[in-house]
């Protein structure tokens, strides 16, 4: 495999430290590291980033998280494996990544179950890292960013 070109944000490297700035702003709320990386992997899951899936991983491991709750992560509904608040960030990070999936995008029943578990700074969190992780997705799938490269 082979990219297609370099990243958008080496070529145009005045983009990456606002990028880095929302990430970092996203990890800033006391959400815990653990959780927030596995909503990064399952955005990255769904949109077939293999750069950012394989990041998620290693940043996981790192984080001392088991090989089932890692390996899992793309099964959580099924798993026994998460909390209640995880399964709920997880159930979000999904329905806002997959925004034309149906009318109503984020349904009452997704946001009032995030909403439960995590006050507003914490949801800003976990929406922001969301969106940065769909953002880095889209740059990276497109031009076939190498897993593992950079």
């Amino acid at each position: 495999m082979q990219a297609r070109m370099k990243n958008p944000v080496t070529i145009i490297p005045a983009a990456m430290q606002p990028i880095q700035d929302l990430a970092k702003a996203a990890h800033s709320q006391g959400v815990p590291e653990e959780l927030l990386e596995m909503v990064h992997l399952r955005v990255s899951q769904i949109n077939g980033c293999s750069f950012c899936v394989d990041a998620g991983l290693k940043n996981l491991r790192k984080l001392g998280e088991s090989d089932e709750r890692i390996g899992l992560v793309s099964a959580w509904r099924e798993a026994p494996h998460y909390t209640d608040a995880e399964r709920a960030a997880l159930e979000l990070a999904e329905a806002a990544t997959r925004l034309t999936d149906r009318a109503d995008a984020v349904s009452d029943a997704v946001w009032d179950a995030a909403a439960d578990h995590f006050d507003e700074r914490q949801l800003a969190s976990i929406l922001l890292l969301i969106a940065v992780t769909n953002l880095f997705n889209r740059l990276n799938a497109p031009i076939r960013q190498i897993a593992g490269t950079w």
